[in-house]
């Protein structure tokens, strides 16, 4: 099976895809996984480092206001419509699975027009532009959060790290601490604000870790590469691996960067964090509780995010606006040191996460792509000249439309004559749709670190 992944641009896109591909490679070990890229996408370093084949095609953003850039854009997105359709015709694609960004764009609409199966999946509360083009050329549409609103969806989860959905941070707890510099037997409090940092998070936490520390709790922050400097709490700067400061007995570890979340995460008991679709994935399938900063521009998708997860429990929503150092010494520390709220927020937490999403996504594009190559199957076995069809569950198609002298560029919704289509240029419809396994995962066994 040949499987097509559109999920470039930004690592919200790209690491469900891998994650898909991962599990896609677990599932079955001859499945062949190509991704789609453009050259400014995160994806030129991430794929190639987790060993998939990448193919570039040309970006297409497309303009948020009336611009003369607009005006470009139909051009551009029949280009890079045509760059995707030679990849997919190249690698023999069974399916096509897009995350959304603007390199799914060109790719739904490329294989809608060569007859290849589209799933999307979409992980944000709030659908992007590509996703919801997406959901009018598909029936298989499967969504990362309980309440987006997009056609034909069903709710699955997002698909994260094998590395982080295995992740026991309680097993593994004293080992992570000991990686990072800190103690065993404290508290700690995980400050992180995606790969570049947040600046607004560093502030605040730069006039509350006097008292957080003084509190007994360590703080394990991550500030982001451009950001190490700004690091500065009531003790005065704090850089490198580990700074204790005046407050030497409770330790605060200052890093730029961490490429082991897995270890950050079973190291720490609370964490302050934004609130994207991944970040909250991660959080609740470990069980770990946090103080959710939804990042204060967009269309506020990230305070949705976090939403479902504070009202059932697992963690505090604040606004970029009104955090303060205040609001971390008030509100964050009481609970900080409330050993049996953190291990019930935990426990909240877990019984939110869905650990196997990415293996219920590969399950699900596995019977969706056996089930349309079927239908294929069925579709030529019925055309004229081939002889009677044999029998199959399946519907009988209508036979298919006589192939052009020469391809023709038509519309970029127009299927190729090169594949077989129904009458009128419309693909086949599956006779049946592949649902991925149902039902809830259980709840995970969250529980503070101190109960142990």
């Amino acid at each position: 099976m040949r499987v097509v992944l559109a999920g470039g641009g930004s690592a919200g896109h790209i690491e469900p895809a891998l994650a898909l591909a991962d599990a896609l490679r677990e599932a079955d070990s001859s499945i062949q996984v190509t991704c789609l890229g453009t050259q400014r996408g995160l994806e030129t370093r991430l794929v190639p480092l987790r060993g998939y084949e990448l193919e570039l095609i040309p970006a297409v953003p497309l303009p948020r206001s009336v611009t003369p850039q607009l005006l470009t854009v139909p051009g551009r997105l029949a280009g890079a419509v045509h760059a995707t359709g030679k990849v997919l015709d190249r690698v023999q694609a069974d399916v096509l699975v897009g995350f959304g960004g603007y390199v799914a764009t060109p790719a739904y609409l490329a294989a809608k027009r060569h007859n290849v199966p589209i799933v999307v999946h979409e992980a944000n509360p709030l659908a992007g532009i590509a996703n919801r083009l997406g959901a009018h050329l598909t029936t298989y549409v499967f969504t990362g959060h309980p309440d987006t609103k997009l056609r034909n969806s069903k709710y699955l989860g997002l698909p994260i790290r094998r590395q982080i959905a295995d992740l026991d941070r309680f097993a593994l707890g004293d080992k992570a601490r000991a990686h990072f510099g800190l103690r065993p037997d404290l508290p700690v409090l995980l400050v992180f604000g995606g790969s570049q940092g947040a600046k607004s998070l560093n502030r605040a936490l730069a006039g509350a870790s006097g008292a957080i520390r003084a509190a007994g709790v360590q703080i394990l922050h991550v500030t982001g590469p451009k950001n190490l400097g700004e690091s500065q709490g009531a003790e005065g700067p704090l850089s490198g691996a580990s700074g204790t400061g005046k407050s030497g007995a409770v330790p605060y570890v200052v890093l730029p960067y961490i490429d082991r979340m897995d270890l950050a995460y079973a190291a720490a008991d609370f964490a302050l964090c934004r609130a994207g679709a991944m970040t909250c994935a991660e959080l609740t399938a470990v069980g770990l509780p946090a103080a959710y900063v939804p990042l204060p521009i967009g269309n506020g998708e990230q305070r949705l995010n976090a939403l479902p997860i504070v009202q059932r429990g697992g963690g505090l929503l604040v606004e970029d606006a009104e955090l303060t150092a205040d609001w971390i010494k008030h509100t964050l520390l009481p609970v900080l040191t409330n050993i049996d709220q953190v291990a019930g927020m935990s426990e909240a937490a877990a019984a939110m996460g869905r650990k196997d999403a990415d293996r219920w996504l590969a399950k699900a594009v596995i019977e969706i792509a056996a089930t349309e190559r079927a239908n294929k199957a069925a579709a030529t076995r019925a055309a004229p000249g081939a002889g009677q069809p044999a029998a199959s569950p399946l519907p009988r198609p209508p036979a298919p439309a006589s192939q052009p002298a020469a391809e023709q560029p038509g519309s970029l919704f127009t299927p190729r004559g090169t594949r077989h289509a129904a009458p009128g240029g419309r693909p086949q419809a599956p006779a049946t749709r592949a649902q991925p396994p149902g039902g809830q995962p259980a709840p995970g066994g969250g529980r503070h670190r101190h109960a142990r």
